[in-house]
Parts: structure tokens; C-alpha cells; sequence
């Protein structure tokens, strides 16, 4: 994925239809929302498309991870044709990850593929799942299994969307934010050490830096290795192995994406160390840097320390996306530079990381 397909501003979408057409893309689009983000951002959207000269269809799905669905796919499907959309039309996805999901995966599948372009409004989908080209919908046996590679066109980030969200969304997608420092560029978590408050707080220039170069960040790694054929890609997935696991305990429900990933970032972060990989100042800087995240209170208390190590290593490995029914994880060998271990790791040493993790969050040097 190109670098020059995201473009980060305030307001992101002044002069839409000249970009539009710089990209190759044609004024006829399929605008897809949630309920919420049709409240907060449609009224001005639609001023903008207006004043541009689009064409366009409107399209609202209820807020929820249940809209990634075929059942909300179908029905949006039939919308599209009865409204007469055909190939030459694209599709504009305004919302966080549920809608950019299923905005992708329709625009994937819909007369075998139109394009797409990402208007992600919470943090988590501006540095992660607006960017790369991963869509999916869900299925009862697990997420994203049911999808497709489709990269958008563009990526439209306005970071003064954040200040419309829960403090709680903050810190869910900050996690992200600080996993591209732990996996690819040590002196951006530096930065992020420096300004974690003045990020938190949504306070510039310190946040759009952050978008910014976490946007970029995915957007390079993504490019070198876009089906995961290296083992690069698979580094983002820092954490998300023990976060896996975290969720499904969780129900889908009680823990959110971000706050599931930064419990596994410290749990990998102990796994990293433990096995040899990382040394014990390293160590120390990056737990300093995940005990400044806040969690909803008795979360972490009742969703993890008060959980049997050997249940949460049991989901982790019922969950339907590892590959050759394995787990595998993403190490550090020093901050800044991530890896995919190949071999097998024993389940003492994963449930030890995790014995590790939970001391930590009970305020215990584990050490």
C-alpha cells in the first residue's frame, strides 16, 4: 500500500471531488455509515459531497460488531442494485472498524470488486484497520474469517474525529499507536513515552503526529509484505495472540479490541524476555510505557488476573485463525524490531508470561 493514498488534515474532506478525481476515482459513490457516525458526521458529509458535485447512495447499518454479517451484507447488496449502482461507482466507508470491515467486504464482492476508500473515525481505525486492506465479515465459528485483500484508494484521516469519542475509545486504539513503536521505530516510542498524556488528551501537533506516522508505519509494512508471505506483516500482530484468547473469554462483549491488545502486549513482552530475546532494561521501558493505559474499572481485575492461566492459554488456542493449528507469536529483540518466531513455544513458558503479566497489573515486579 502506498504511503500517498492516506491523506491526514482538518478537515480531511476539502476538496473531495478534486481528489476523487486526482485518484482515479469517479463522483459516484455508496456512503456507508452506523448509526452513530450517520448522526455525528452525515449532515456535513453530505454538505461537502453536495458542494463537490457527487453523486450518491446512502447507506446506515446498526452500530454493532453483529452488522458484520451476510445477513447485513445481503441487504445492503439489494439496496445497492435497487438503487441502480454499478461498477462504475465506489464506496466510501465512514465509521470505525465495523464499517470498515463491511464497507470493504462489499465493495470487494459487490459486480466482483469496486473500490473502496476509508473514512475511519475512532483511533483504532485510523492507525490499523482502515489501512492494509484486510475486510472481512464475521462467522459464528470466529471474526474476520469470511473475506478478502482489498486496499482502498484512499485513506481519509481527520484526527479531529477523535474528540467526539469516549475516553475509553481513546485508549482502545492508542494501543495500536504504541505497537508500531514496540515492533518498527524505537525513537517513535520514545516520543510516545514523552507525550502519552498530550495524545490521551487529543492534544496537537502531538496527535496527528501520532496518526500520522502509526498510518505510515502500517502503510510501509503493509506494502512489503502484503499477503503475509514474509513473516513481516505478521509482526503488527504484536500482542494479538495472548489478545486473541483475552476476547474470547471476553464474549466478543466485555473487552474491548484495543484493551484485549494491550494485556497481550505485556504478556509478549514477558514472553520476550523469558525466552532470551529482550533484555531486562528494555523490558522495564516498555511495561513503563503499557502501565500508563486505563481500563474501565475491575476489567483487567475480573477479565484477566482473576482468570485461570491455563483457560486463557486454552482459547488462545481454539482461536480459528492460527496457521497449521499452532500458535504463533510475535517477539521483540529490542524495542523497535519485532519478529515471527517459527518454532514452538511451550505451553509452560506462555502460561509463565502470562503468571508474569498478571503480577505486573497487580502492581508485583514479577522479578
Amino acid at each position: 500500500m502506498d504511503v500517498s493514498t492516506i491523506k491526514v488534515g482538518t478537515p480531511v474532506t476539502a476538496g473531495l471531488g478534486k481528489l476523487f478525481q486526482t485518484h482515479g476515482l469517479s463522483l459516484k459513490t455508496v456512503v456507508l455509515f452506523d448509526e452513530h457516525t450517520r448522526k455525528l458526521f452525515g449532515d456535513a458529509l453530505f454538505e461537502t459531497l453536495r458542494e463537490e458535485g457527487f453523486q450518491w447512495k446512502e447507506l446506515v447499518v446498526p452500530a454493532r460488531e453483529a452488522s458484520k454479517s451476510f445477513n447485513a451484507a445481503y441487504r445492503l447488496y439489494s439496496l445497492m442494485i435497487e438503487a441502480d449502482v454499478d461498477r462504475s461507482w465506489n464506496l466510501l466507508a465512514c465509521g470505525g472498524g465495523v464499517v470498515g470491515d463491511l464497507g470493504g467486504f462489499i465493495a470487494a464482492s459487490y459486480f466482483r470488486g469496486i473500490p473502496v476508500i476509508q473514512l475511519p473515525t475512532t483511533l483504532l481505525a485510523m492507525t490499523d484497520s482502515s489501512i492494509g486492506g484486510k475486510v472481512a465479515i464475521n462467522h459464528p465459528h470466529g471474526k474476520n474469517l469470511i473475506g478478502f485483500f482489498h486496499i482502498p484508494e484512499l485513506v481519509l484521516i481527520d484526527p479531529a474525529y477523535l474528540r467526539t469519542l469516549p475516553k475509553r475509545e481513546i485508549f482502545g486504539g492508542m494501543s495500536e499507536v504504541v505497537k508500531y513503536g514496540f515492533i518498527a521505530d524505537e525513537a517513535f516510542l520514545s516520543f510516545l513515552d514523552s507525550h502519552f498524556n498530550d495524545i490521551v488528551q487529543l492534544k496537537e501537533p502531538f496527535l496527528t503526529e501520532a496518526v500520522r506516522k502509526s498510518a505510515d508505519t502500517k502503510a510501509d509494512v503493509v506494502k512489503k509484505d502484503f499477503r503475509e508471505t514474509t513473516g513481516l506483516r505478521a509482526t503488527l500482530n504484536f500482542g494479538h495472540t495472548f489478545a486473541h484468547g483475552l476476547e474470547k473469554l471476553a464474549e466478543y462483549r466485555h473487552m474491548r479490541h484495543g484493551e484485549a491488545v494491550s494485556i497481550g502486549m505485556v504478556c509478549a513482552l514477558f514472553l520476550s524476555r523469558n525466552l532470551g530475546y529482550l533484555d531486562q532494561a528494555s523490558l522495564e521501558k516498555g511495561l513503563s510505557i503499557l502501565g500508563r493505559f486505563r481500563y474501565p474499572r475491575g476489567l483487567v481485575k475480573r477479565r484477566f488476573i482473576e482468570v485461570d492461566s491455563s483457560e486463557l492459554l486454552e482459547n488462545m488456542l481454539s482461536d480459528k485463525k492460527k496457521l497449521d493449528k499452532k500458535l504463533r507469536f510475535v517477539l521483540l529483540k529490542k524495542l523497535g524490531e519485532a519478529f515471527l518466531l517459527e518454532k514452538n513455544v511451550e505451553n509452560e513458558a506462555v502460561i509463565q508470561a502470562i503468571d508474569n503479566a498478571k503480577q505486573f497489573f497487580k502492581g508485583k515486579n514479577p522479578y
